[in-house]
């Protein structure tokens, strides 16, 4: 590879300002617009721009004054969102599955940022084959020697940063795989659910494909429900959580899942 291709990017002064905003607000749960241009060292009005900016891009929700970054239906469906929160329990979540992983198998990674916590990990198993539909888990895995990897494509989405839709179901119903790590938005002792129904379609579409299913969870999906229904618990072979559960709940997800705890730090 040349030096030339191997260099990385360099960012614009303005995204790398956006996303210092990001990471306050996330931190933070809420900022004053006054607070991110004594943070960013820009005029008020820039940070105005700013704050349209990733409003409109459904990272953050805009309200007088300030920005938020409360969970939501749009935020926790943005993978720019996803990739700021709840890190360490996904890097614990992914330290835990790799050892489900041998060399010679194919696996096939959802379009979760947990999953793409464990792509990182992937380059030293090979052989392998990686099968996604996330843009994030290509760039991660694009240049491993070791790795073949298949992109499933369709219809992009710049909220998941992902490939859905009915071309995304088709080619992953061509195929079978012997491991699937999947996450969702929320999940309680039967069943695990997720609030956009073209999504839901997708990972249905992956459980069906691969011969052991694995379900990667942090604390704060457990617990809770959403719009559509996904897929019950019992379809999963194992079911990996990271973060304080309530012991009651974890012992009734035992009865339908082999279910691990994984210590988070």
């Amino acid at each position: 590879m040349s030096a030339m291709a191997s260099a990385p990017k360099k960012q614009s002064p303005r995204l790398l300002r956006q996303q210092r905003i990001i990471d306050h607000v996330v931190q933070g749960g809420f900022a004053s617009a006054a607070e991110l241009a004594t943070l960013t060292g820009v005029s008020l009005m820039t940070v105005h721009r700013d704050i349209d900016d990733l409003a409109g891009r459904g990272l953050l929700r805009k309200f007088h004054g300030g920005v938020s970054a409360q969970p939501s239906t749009v935020f926790e469906s943005s993978s720019d969102f996803r990739l700021h929160t709840h890190t360490r329990e996904k890097e614990a979540l992914a330290a835990a599955a790799l050892p489900l992983i041998s060399p010679g198998m194919s696996v096939l990674l959802d379009d979760s940022t947990t999953a793409l916590a464990l792509a990182r990990l992937l380059p030293d198993v090979g052989p392998l084959t990686v099968v996604s539909n996330y843009r994030q888990v290509h760039e991660v895995l694009r240049e491993a020697p070791d790795v073949r990897l298949i992109s499933i494509g369709g219809e992009y989405s710049r909220t998941h940063d992902s490939y859905i839709g009915l071309p995304c179901q088709e080619m992953i119903s061509g195929l079978s795989v012997d491991l699937m790590f999947l996450s969702t938005s929320a999940m309680n002792a039967q069943m695990t659910f997720h609030q956009e129904q073209e999504i839901v379609l997708v990972k249905r579409a992956m459980i069906r494909c691969a011969t052991t299913r694995v379900l990667m969870m942090d604390a704060s999906k457990v617990g809770r429900a959403a719009l559509h229904r996904l897929a019950p618990v019992a379809d999963f072979d194992h079911a990996l959580l990271a973060g304080e559960l309530d012991a009651a709940l974890v012992d009734s997800m035992r009865e339908h899942s082999e279910v691990r705890l994984v210590p988070v730090g």
